[in-house]
């Protein structure tokens, strides 16, 4: 069972000379978790309007919580309690439940790879906010790192990924990434007492319950569903929130609130190379240079 109590920050153990060993466990868990999350922006835009927003947030949440309950089961962890449970309640109402439902509201209005990046403006949002309340400073490569990123998730939205994109879109976008950091910010101060796989299953039911209202809708939508969006949304439910919050609650519980949400900045590149190849959302020159700084930036914030 994982422990609830924070471990350390490093990810550094010693070999036998002393010498410090990299721990590959966080660096591949974050990897895992950017891949998974940037697949479910195209997977919400592969769903279309087959579903429509409501009922896919529903059924994403659902599936979760009836895997994540699963594990919960096998691993018994301790339930959050008193002011730890008021805060996974908190952020499972604005992450799993609130960005879930805008996020897929604006990709009725946006391309996968603009909904992308706007929504990874939360990082900045993230690190900005967490180096002032949680006193974890601004390190001069996480700095450096996000200003590389975001310069190349600028250039991704000046050369464009797709023209399925307006003005609604855009604010959904951005109301997104508030719920997106606000959510994170939340979790990590939840973290410091709670257990990784409490805090992601608690915080995934309420998200589900909090999307109830949309359950009727769902279940007329489903007769007239083709196999293929049923599959997505499961799929969206297993991999891009399941496994994905429960591998980010445990890289989030490892690192500051910054440098790991700055790692995020990766998956609008990650996103227009997906919808390139599942959605024909053809990424442009600009949106190619500002991928591979989007990538750097990220490898820069995460020295030392």
């Amino acid at each position: 069972m994982v422990s609830s109590a924070l471990p350390p920050t490093r990810v550094d153990v010693p070999l036998a000379d002393g010498s410090p060993r990299r721990d590959w466990t966080i660096p591949a868990a974050t990897a895992i978790v950017l891949v998974l999350w940037a697949s479910a922006f195209v997977a919400i835009r592969w769903v279309g309007d087959d579903l429509s927003p409501g009922s896919l947030a529903f059924a994403r949440q659902f599936t979760a919580t009836v895997v994540l309950v699963g594990v919960a089961i096998w691993r018994r962890p301790p339930l959050p309690r008193g002011r730890s449970l008021v805060l996974v309640i908190v952020y499972g109402l604005l992450w799993f439940g609130g960005y879930t439902l805008v996020l897929n509201l604006a990709e009725r209005h946006l391309d996968a790879g603009t909904a992308a990046m706007l929504v990874n403006i939360a990082p900045l949002i993230v690190a900005g906010v967490a180096g002032v309340v949680f006193k974890e400073g601004f390190p001069r490569p996480l700095i450096w790192g996000i200003g590389v990123a975001f310069v190349g998730v600028v250039l991704i939205a000046a050369g464009g990924v797709g023209a399925h994109s307006d003005p609604l879109g855009i604010a959904l976008g951005l109301l997104a990434a508030v719920l997106y950091a606000s959510g994170v910010l939340v979790q990590k101060v939840a973290l410091r007492t709670t257990n990784a796989l409490s805090a992601t299953w608690v915080g995934c039911a309420v998200g589900a319950i909090a999307l109830l209202p949309f359950l009727p809708g769902l279940a007329g939508e489903l007769t007239q569903a083709p196999a293929t969006a049923v599959v997505a949304a499961v799929y969206l439910g297993v991999f891009p929130s399941a496994v994905a919050f429960l591998l980010w609650a445990r890289v989030l519980q490892r690192g500051t609130a910054g440098a790991t949400a700055s790692a995020t900045l990766a998956v609008p590149a990650i996103v227009v190379l997906l919808a390139w190849l599942l959605l024909g959302e053809l990424p442009t020159l600009l949106g190619i240079i500002g991928g591979i700084l989007c990538l750097a930036g990220v490898a820069w914030s995460r020295r030392r």
